[in-house]
């Protein structure tokens, strides 16, 4: 059973390693802080960040979709775990939320002024 959860840990680490190098094969994975556009088909954008000394995380943005996706990885052990998925359409609708001032039709406000 150990065997089995091992293989499929570098498994999964290999295909997310090799997905992650297509994005930005310049950078180092663990030191990629700004997100890119992977050189597939696929449309994807990846987002690798530290998040804190023994975790990484990894956000995954499908444009098409309007789903973006986070992902924690345990530097310790290769475990990915799925933190949350959102569908960020109806986010993309807002003009403005928890924003502070001058919000966006104050300064639409003072340029109408003009």
């Amino acid at each position: 059973m150990r065997v089995a959860v091992i293989g499929a840990w570098m498994l999964a680490s290999l295909v997310l390693a090799t997905f992650l190098s297509a994005v930005v094969p310049s950078v180092g994975f663990a030191q990629r802080a700004t997100p890119a556009v992977p050189a597939t088909s696929s449309g994807l954008i990846a987002l690798a960040s530290a998040a804190g000394e023994q975790r990484q995380q990894v956000t995954v943005i499908d444009p098409e979709k309007h789903v973006m996706s986070v992902y924690h990885i345990d530097l310790a052990t290769g475990v990915v775990v799925l933190k949350s998925v959102r569908n960020i359409h109806w986010d993309l609708q807002m003009s403005e939320f928890n924003g502070t001032s001058p919000l966006p039709r104050e300064v639409r406000s003072m340029l109408d002024q003009r």
